[in-house]
């Protein structure tokens, strides 16, 4: 579309809201996942299964005609959400961020929408407009999945083709649409340190990402000089309790024994709910000024330096620690955290992995405990 080639994948914009809301409420498998019905267990559990009920997106949708409106809904959702599911929610750095600049936040994934929403959260409230989020096609094996986040400031990364040519040219559109979003429309990004969830607790960053950023300017700028225009600021979230933990370690266990680990269906929406409604303890979002590079950094250089300041600004909890007196794992970290408070997580988690096999139960207890050796083998 010579008019706007971003057509596809980009979010969606006001005069577009009316017709994607209709069809999404007029589709039955959106109501039974936003009621709950395809998970009675999580929702009748939890305290705002109201909430949704009472929103009644169907009928709230005559009244949203703007992607204001939405996010207005939706920032009223994770204010629900830190409320409920959340102790302490703490956000360091913005400080060092201005108000009328636009950056590329890249942050460690732990959580399929929470990790972007919380901070997309904490900068509304703090007078910072919010960003472009960059989604996997991988999570949209439906439309309407798809739409939902694109009426909430999303954009689609096309990773998959048929052809290395198709593949090529959704990853060239990603690149060009990061581009205008920050040079252009003065709009920031947040994209996933590499594809997926760190299901390990180890945060890296792919040097493939930044390449895929880098495209559209390839041959005009080097690589750090693009980088440094983009202002890159790192964010490291970490979460006490993880309520996918268990997901996370029966799909990591499946692979590793391998056997193949068939998805069921709508499993990553069950993940989304999970995450938004499951308890989470402390949550922590720490970034960083913008990083500056040197003119011979390569993407290696550029993901190492990126991956060690999300590890040593990622927050650790008693669940950490615990989990590694549990694997017998010995753990040398200054922490401020007292025996006390370590032991209540190690029978917390104890009790959150007594009904799993041993080979779950250690891939569950790694989540927590790699991010521990991670900051040993900085130092």
């Amino acid at each position: 579309n010579a008019m706007d080639p971003f057509k596809d994948i980009r979010p969606y914009v006001d005069s577009e809201v009316a017709e994607v809301l209709s069809s999404l409420t007029s589709n039955q498998s959106v109501i039974n996942a936003l009621i709950g019905l395809q998970f009675p267990g999580i929702f009748s559990k939890i305290p705002f299964f109201n909430f949704f009920i009472k929103q009644r997106l169907i009928s709230r949708a005559k009244i949203i005609n703007t992607i204001d409106d939405y996010q207005k809904l939706f920032k009223k959702l994770m204010e629900k959400v830190v409320e409920e599911s959340i102790n302490g929610f703490r956000v360091n750095g913005l400080d060092q961020l201005d108000k009328n600049d636009s950056y590329l936040f890249i942050s460690n994934h732990r959580d399929i929408t929470l990790d972007a929403a919380l901070l997309a959260l904490n900068l509304y409230q703090s007078g910072f407009k919010t960003f472009n989020i960059a989604v996997g096609n991988n999570l949209m094996e439906e439309k309407w999945a798809s739409d939902l986040f694109r009426l909430n400031k999303s954009f689609i990364i096309q990773r998959s083709g048929a052809t290395k040519k198709e593949i090529y040219s959704g990853l060239l559109l990603a690149s060009q649409f990061i581009n205008k979003s920050i040079f252009q429309d003065n709009d920031s990004i947040w994209i996933a340190q590499k594809q997926g969830r760190a299901k390990d607790g180890i945060d890296e960053t792919d040097p493939a990402l930044l390449k895929m950023i880098h495209l559209t300017e390839r041959k005009s700028k080097s690589i750090a000089d693009y980088f440094n225009s983009l202002k890159v600021v790192p964010v490291s979230v970490s979460y006490e309790f993880d309520p996918n933990d268990q997901l996370k370690a029966l799909e990591l266990d499946a692979y590793e024994s391998k056997n193949q680990y068939v998805k069921q269906k709508d499993e990553d929406l069950k993940s989304i709910a999970n995450g938004i409604t499951g308890f989470k303890g402390n949550v922590s979002l720490n970034m960083s000024e913008p990083l500056q590079f040197e003119p011979s950094d390569n993407y290696q250089e550029i993901s190492n330096k990126i991956t060690n300041l999300i590890v040593k600004m990622y927050e650790l909890y008693p669940t950490n620690f615990a989990a590694c007196n549990l694997l017998g794992w010995d753990w040398q970290v200054q922490t401020s955290y007292s025996t006390k408070q370590i032991k209540e997580a190690q029978e917390i988690l104890d009790g959150r992995t007594k009904s799993l096999s041993v080979s779950v139960r250690s891939k569950l207890l790694e989540q927590y405990a790699n991010p521990v050796i991670r900051k040993l083998q900085l130092d």
